[in-house]
């Protein structure tokens, strides 16, 4: 029986990971943070030192990479990586390593052998349009920057970190035009994809709006 896919795309802060985990649980799905993936491997990247232009060294880290998802922690080769890849140093770096087409191309295969096996929700910003174009279902959330700046700095509080408002939002704008204007998997929303403004919505009434959609009820 084909496995069911739904794409949760757009931008940092708009809620989308959290809404797409509580989706999972509720639905019995797997959870895929594609973000994570990106993060993690920028991670390994500078822990190790590698230059950005070391295209060599990046796919064989990348290829070698053991990724495992158990629950909301995240594994990186045995290793729990949970909170060191939603670091400052992580965040800022992700979007050029994201970028690298050699890079992408190993972590959409990776991504694409999770959906072979199970029903999958996924969330990034290129999972409608790039990673599964055929999902079921896709949704593209939005929402306004001072709200993103907001979540993303309570985000960093609970990993005890404590980042100016100002600085998240800054970050926020630069990542943005990096993502939007990258040659290889741009965000956009999929043609086909609803879209969902969070700007104004807790987090259980995004859960509950894809739940009713996902379901037939809306």
């Amino acid at each position: 029986m084909e496995k069911v896919v739904i794409a949760i795309d757009g931008p940092s802060g708009t809620g989308k990971s959290t809404t797409a985990r509580m989706l999972a649980e509720k639905l019995d799905y797997l959870y895929i943070d594609s973000g994570a993936m990106y993060r993690a491997i920028t991670l390994e990247l500078l822990s190790k030192k590698v230059p950005p232009n070391d295209l060599k060294r990046i796919v064989e880290l990348a290829k070698n990479a053991r990724i495992e998802f158990d629950g909301e922690e995240f594994l990186l080769n045995g290793k729990n990586v949970t909170k060191e890849i939603r670091s400052l140093d992580v965040t800022n770096k992700v979007s050029s390593v994201s970028a690298v087409k050699e890079l992408r191309k190993i972590l959409v295969e990776k991504q694409r052998e999770y959906a072979k096996q199970h029903n999958v929700v996924m969330d990034g910003r290129d999972i409608g349009t790039v990673v599964f174009p055929d999902a079921k279902f896709k949704f593209f959330f939005v929402c306004d920057l001072n709200t993103r700046a907001a979540r993303r700095r309570q985000d960093f509080i609970d990993h005890g970190m404590k980042i100016p408002v100002e600085k998240i939002m800054l970050e926020l704008k630069k990542r943005d035009e990096i993502d939007t204007k990258r040659k290889e998997s741009p965000l956009r929303k999929a043609k086909d994809a609803i879209e969902v403004n969070t700007t104004n919505m807790i987090i259980e009434e995004q859960v509950n709006l894809l739940l009713r959609r996902v379901q037939g009820l809306d």
